[in-house]
């Protein structure tokens, strides 16, 4: 029994002796484990974090932290760098930007943010000239998507000056407003301001300009004939002269690019109403004395103008016009006393001769004239314009008893 006591309490010692060495050698065994770890630096996606590790190499660390390592991905330092104390290991993730370049798209991998960084990177030079929806210096957004509208040259045409610019595929309307083009209110566009330009596009742009113009015109009178039976038939008498009247019209002037388009009216406004004039017409029938009438032989006769009949009767054919009718003598200050056909007015002061207008009445012409009878247009003067007439007569008393009348006359050949 002793000795079974004995040997029991040895197994015992043992035991407790074992245990405290196993404890020691376990405690040591943590230290020294522990003493064998790396202290590194991991960033990840701009964040930093510590990290302790018995990782031999970057990817191993990696692997440790559940990051998966993408092709494009950019690591510093490599995968196989081994792991040192104090090592700063860089982890970047790649994504994908999408980059539309005028609607074409392509898709690139980056770790840069930076939209220039990342077309620099991708190859893509952008010029000033070009559209950019992001600016070059700003951050990529959240779509991953880079818009690039390349400029071109496009025809501009404002009023008469035509110039090449520059310009994106925007609307015609957005494009004027980056040229600074102006329009006015009767100005307008040719294209369709929601259409997209292109490299073909010709832009052009109308000046309308509208301006009022107000004019002064005269207004005819009108002419009453009235019967006279105390004259003889045939002859007719202005009782009372007609006045023209005046009457303002406005117009509206359309110009389009300084030229000349339309003249529209948009009102007239009577100022001063005419004045008929009131001619008496005789109807007194005069019974001739074949008698007492003087042959022809007594007549003075001369080239053209012996032809010329001394009876008043208004003949029933002819162009008949009125005009303003003066008359002159063979002696008148500046006349030379000759026609400008040649006729000598001095030696034939009975002659029936009438000075015109040779662009209204042809000179030759044989020409009726109220109040004066038949003559023979033969002379001209220098303020004998238009529808004017110059009658001759013998004397300077019958010229200014004659003045200045309103006369209708009839062109007979």
């Amino acid at each position: 029994m002793k000795n079974l006591f004995l040997r029991s309490l040895n197994n015992k010692q043992i035991v407790i002796g074992i245990i405290p060495l196993t404890l020691f050698v376990s405690v040591i065994s943590f230290v020294l484990y522990q003493d064998t770890k790396k202290t590194v630096t991991l960033e990840t996606n701009g964040e930093t974090i510590e990290v302790v590790t018995h990782a031999k190499t970057v990817g191993q660390l990696l692997q440790e932290q559940n990051i998966d390592v993408a092709e494009h991905d950019k690591i510093s330092p490599s995968l196989n760098t081994k792991i040192v104390n104090r090592l700063a290991i860089s982890w970047e993730q790649a994504k994908e930007v999408t980059i539309l370049v005028d609607g074409n798209h392509s898709k690139v991998w980056t770790t840069e943010t930076n939209v220039k960084n990342i077309l620099k990177e991708a190859n893509i030079e952008v010029s000033e000239r070009d559209s950019l929806i992001q600016g070059l210096d700003t951050e990529i957004g959240a779509d991953n998507i880079i818009d690039i509208q390349k400029a071109f040259q496009v025809s501009l045409v404002d009023g008469i000056n035509e110039r090449q610019v520059w310009s994106t595929s925007t609307t015609v309307a957005n494009f004027l407003k980056q040229q600074g083009i102006k329009l006015n209110e009767f100005d307008r566009v040719e294209n369709n301001l929601t259409d997209v330009i292109t490299p073909q596009s010709k832009i052009t742009v109308v000046r309308v300009e509208k301006v009022i113009d107000v004019v002064e015109e005269p207004l005819d009178f009108t002419i009453e004939k009235k019967q006279d039976a105390s004259l003889q038939e045939g002859k007719q008498i202005v009782v009372s002269a007609g006045q023209k009247g005046l009457i303002t019209k406005t117009y509206e002037i359309v110009k389009e690019n300084g030229q000349f388009i339309a003249k529209n009216l948009q009102s007239e406004k009577v100022v001063k109403e005419p004045q008929k004039q009131v001619v008496a017409v005789g109807t007194k029938t005069v019974v001739n004395n074949v008698a007492s009438v003087p042959s022809m032989a007594s007549l003075p006769r001369i080239a053209s103008a012996s032809t010329v009949s001394r009876d008043s009767i208004e003949p029933p054919n002819g162009r008949e016009i009125y005009v303003t009718a003066t008359a002159y003598t063979a002696y008148c200050k500046g006349c030379s006393g000759t026609s400008a056909t040649g006729i000598d007015l001095r030696s034939n002061p009975e002659l029936k001769v009438i000075a015109v207008d040779p662009s209204v009445i042809k000179l030759g012409s044989k020409v009726w004239v109220e109040g004066y009878g038949i003559a023979v247009a033969e002379d001209t003067g220098g303020a004998i314009k238009g529808n004017k007439i110059d009658i001759f007569v013998p004397s300077e008393t019958q010229a200014i008893n004659w003045g200045v009348k309103i006369v209708r006359i009839k062109i007979l050949n």
